[in-house]
């Protein structure tokens, strides 16, 4: 029916289908399909006569199959705009994926990716990549030549570091590497105008933050939960052939590559919240019995996670920079130690005193 309609957009999503479908390449194919919609099938390859029989697609999304390669050909759909191979079976792009000349979104999260080609590079026009949840030690050194790229997310990969070149891009407007094993990041990152959220959540080993980075939206280093957790399932511990019951305060259990909050952090969570409790509650209203240092440690957080608000104490990133120049600027007259954090729930960069 879309072929007799010269239907523009085709949507097979949720169509449980295992092979790219024959009407699609029969014949001259269809040579009007500009959009075309395959999420969540069960689609292992792609045919190679794709670009042949489809030649003016625009978009093609893939999400959700279990794709385990795409052909050379593919650098074939010279007019292809947004490509989706997020949540597939890859573990390999193929150099040809360069010759997409007119791509501008590229997604391919959630698969088995070791490395990218160089050829990525050659993408003058992408605006888009998302490389999150593949298994990358290292980004291609060629990506700056990326000139019109805006968004870059390489969250949970195996990161350890991120090529100087990518301080060059000119249009990077959001770097998102959280959940890697950076130790460091560029000198030179941030110093960028346009360069304006960097998150670096949940990266263990990483310090410290480039001086630049200090008046941009920083992501910290997140609260430690998971982003939903259910309060109604009971959560079971197997222990050989026996099921033990935990108590229903056990609301989720971590694995050992999960990374455990401090203790003082923890302590101070539950201090701040306590306080915030009795000083509500005009019954409760007792004298908290805690020296006044901790007191005021307690009732000040230094930032809060930009996923979840909860309060945060020790693990927000430490800048020295003059108060002078920022917006506590006449409030004080000393120079002090400041903290930056990111709140989602404002999208604002904040900056907290130290005091004592």
């Amino acid at each position: 029916m879309a072929k007799q309609e010269r239907h523009k957009n085709l949507f097979l999503n949720y169509r449980n289908l295992n092979n790219f479908p024959v009407e699609l390449l029969r014949d001259e194919g269809m040579q009007f399909l500009e959009r075309l919609f395959m999420k969540r099938n069960s689609l292992t390859t792609l045919p190679e006569n794709l670009a042949q029989k489809l030649p003016n697609l625009i978009e093609l999304y893939l999400h959700s199959n279990n794709i385990a390669m795409i052909p050379q050909a593919i650098g074939n759909l010279v007019k292809l705009q947004s490509l989706d191979l997020s949540d597939n079976a890859l573990q390999i792009i193929c150099p040809e994926i360069g010759q997409l000349r007119s791509l501008r979104h590229l997604r391919l999260a959630n698969n088995q990716l070791k490395f990218l080609p160089q050829e990525l590079g050659n993408l003058r026009e992408l605006e888009t990549l998302d490389v999150s949840m593949n298994l990358l030690r290292t980004l291609p050194e060629r990506l700056h030549q990326c000139q019109s790229l805006q968004c870059l997310t390489a969250d949970r990969n195996l990161l350890h570091c991120l090529p100087r070149q990518l301080c060059l891009l000119p249009e990077l407007n959001e770097l998102s590497m959280a959940a890697n094993c950076l130790t460091s990041l560029p000198l030179d990152l941030g110093r960028s105008m346009e360069l304006q959220f960097v998150f670096v959540d949940n990266n263990a080993h990483l310090k410290g933050l480039p001086s630049f980075l200090y008046n941009k939206v920083i992501g910290c280093s997140g609260c430690g939960l998971a982003a939903q957790i259910s309060d109604v399932k009971q959560i079971c511990l197997m222990l050989g052939d026996v099921t033990v019951p935990l108590p229903s305060e056990v609301k989720v259990i971590g694995s050992e590559t999960d990374r455990v909050l401090p203790l003082e952090e923890l302590t101070c969570r539950v201090l701040h919240a306590a306080h915030n409790w009795t000083s509500k509650d005009v019954k409760l209203r007792t004298p908290f019995l805690l020296p006044k240092s901790l007191l005021d440690v307690v009732q000040w957080p230094l930032g809060h996670c930009h996923r979840c608000s909860q309060p945060m104490f020790t693990i927000v990133y430490p800048k020295l920079f003059p108060l002078r120049e920022t917006a506590l600027a006449g409030v004080h007259k000393r120079t002090t130690v400041s903290f930056v954090a990111y709140c989602c729930s404002s999208h604002c960069l904040r900056t907290f005193d130290l005091q004592g």
